[in-house]
């Protein structure tokens, strides 16, 4: 079981806005567990903080804008990627600006000042975004698209296309987190073709070629070019000489690629979870990647308890034989068949029912339904186990529940399903008494949920 993470201790960086060009205070805290990201704007008055999730994003243009209540923030994207990829679940982050500073463009400071104070493993549990099945979402009008599809881990491919002579195809692929310090020093890009509309709106007073890569790949007069370069500050350049303008080369080959890799991570961290999927992206930007968190955001809150993963393939923590050695229920009154996972505070079991129960002759005869007092029954036997394994000599012990409230029946649980069950301590135990929430589901359904209150008693 993997822990909530946050800072060891804060940090502080300064520099420019993108956008604004202010000169820009940020500041990263610890903060408790379940807190996620916050963004505390301290140049305002009261200090108004706001939540860094999906439903905030109100602009996707040149960079991902939160706003709510009045309250504004943007270019948040490549702090965002780095808390992300470092496992930081809780993060209080105060800037005194209405954007976070732009620095060299890229998450490699960020990443640096993680690494310098260090991450601490909280108390609680992680609660993953298990992808279980393909998710999409299409721009037909841009030709972009970001699919989501299961895996064991949190991985991307990116693949970035232009119509240029100097950036057309490139792709980048992030295999495992482990893998984001090799490519947090990728900056952002902007074409000189979009540069003065992006003036005329007045945006990107902070711009520079120390904090973007600048791609010349169309030509225009000298006049515009040099007038551009004025407003830019930067030195004229023959207007015949296609390319990359920089103050420094590429850091890497695919560099583009690598930046829009970033962006979707930073923007996927909006979802408030960490994700267990593979994501494959095809000409990303904050306006899709913000529709595919959104997306996983919609079907959190429908599914706010996401069923275990249950491969049968996979051998059992426990099988029926140890089960028994802790557990003193036989047949027909054994519910819990094997054990797939076990942690600190949390279980889960499985339960096949097969059309010879003996329950199922008399409840229903026209139509087996396995009785709810049973579901709970085996729910309670899974909590049992749990309780069980804390303890030294387990078979000296039994436990009974003493209370059972809140049940919740959602669905029919019929011959041929398999119920797993995932039991989670509320509390730790204290003087033998534990409370825990049962969930058990039929596929990814919720079928039913309960609260227990139980006593571990030693065998006279």
């Amino acid at each position: 079981m993997q822990k909530q993470k946050t800072l060891a201790t804060s940090f502080s960086l300064q520099g420019k806005g993108l956008h604004t060009g202010l000169d820009i205070q940020i500041s990263f805290h610890p903060a408790p567990e379940n807190h996620g990201y916050k963004i505390k704007r301290v140049d305002l008055e009261g200090a108004p903080t706001i939540d860094a999730v999906a439903e905030n994003v109100a602009g996707t243009q040149r960079g991902t804008v939160l706003s709510k209540s009045g309250i504004q923030v943007s270019t948040i994207e490549h702090a965002m990627a780095a808390l992300y990829a470092y496992g930081i679940d809780n993060c209080l982050i105060e800037v005194n600006a209405p954007e976070f500073p732009i620095l060299d463009g890229s998450s490699y400071y960020y990443s640096e000042e993680i690494q310098k104070v260090g991450i601490v493993e909280q108390n609680a549990p992680r609660d993953f975004y298990i992808v279980k099945h393909k998710i999409e979402v299409k721009d037909e009008a841009t030709g972009s698209s970001l699919i989501i599809l299961p895996d064991e881990k949190f991985s991307i491919n990116v693949l970035i296309s232009f119509n240029s002579p100097v950036l057309s195809n490139q792709f980048a692929t992030l295999d495992d987190l482990s893998e984001f310090p090799s490519l947090a020093a990728s900056r952002t890009f902007v074409f000189v073709r979009e540069v003065e509309a992006l003036l005329q709106n007045n945006l990107i007073k902070g711009g520079d070629l120390d904090n973007a890569i600048v791609i010349y790949d169309q030509k225009i007069s000298q006049e515009a070019l040099d007038c551009l370069a004025d407003k830019m500050n930067i030195p004229h350049k023959d207007v015949t000489d296609l390319g990359y303008i920089n103050n420094k080369p590429l850091v890497f080959d695919n560099e583009p690629a690598r930046h829009k890799l970033i962006d979707v991570i930073g923007d996927l961290a909006l979802i408030g979870k960490p994700i267990r999927g593979r994501v494959i992206a095809t000409r990303p930007g904050h306006k899709i990647n913000n529709q595919l968190a959104r997306t996983i955001r919609k079907d959190i809150k429908q599914n706010s308890i996401q069923a275990p993963v249950y491969n049968p393939e996979n051998p059992p923590i426990f099988d029926v034989n140890q089960i028994r050695k802790l557990l003193p229920h036989r047949y027909p009154f054994q519910l819990v068949d094997k054990i797939i996972e076990i942690g600190g505070n949390y279980i889960v079991g499985i339960k096949n029912t097969t059309t010879d129960e003996p329950f199922f002759q008399g409840h229903f005869p026209e139509e087996p339904v396995m009785p709810g007092v049973l579901q709970i029954e085996a729910m309670a036997q899974t909590g049992g186990l749990l309780v069980l394994n804390s303890v030294d000599e387990p078979e000296r012990y039994s436990t009974y529940f003493l209370t059972i409230n809140n049940v919740k029946f959602r669905q029919k649980v019929v011959p041929g399903d398999t119920l797993i069950m995932r039991l989670e301590l509320l509390a730790p135990i204290r003087r033998g008494v534990s409370t825990m929430k049962g969930y058990a589901f039929v596929g990814d359904k919720l079928v039913t949920e309960a609260e227990f209150m139980a006593q571990i008693v030693k065998n006279k």
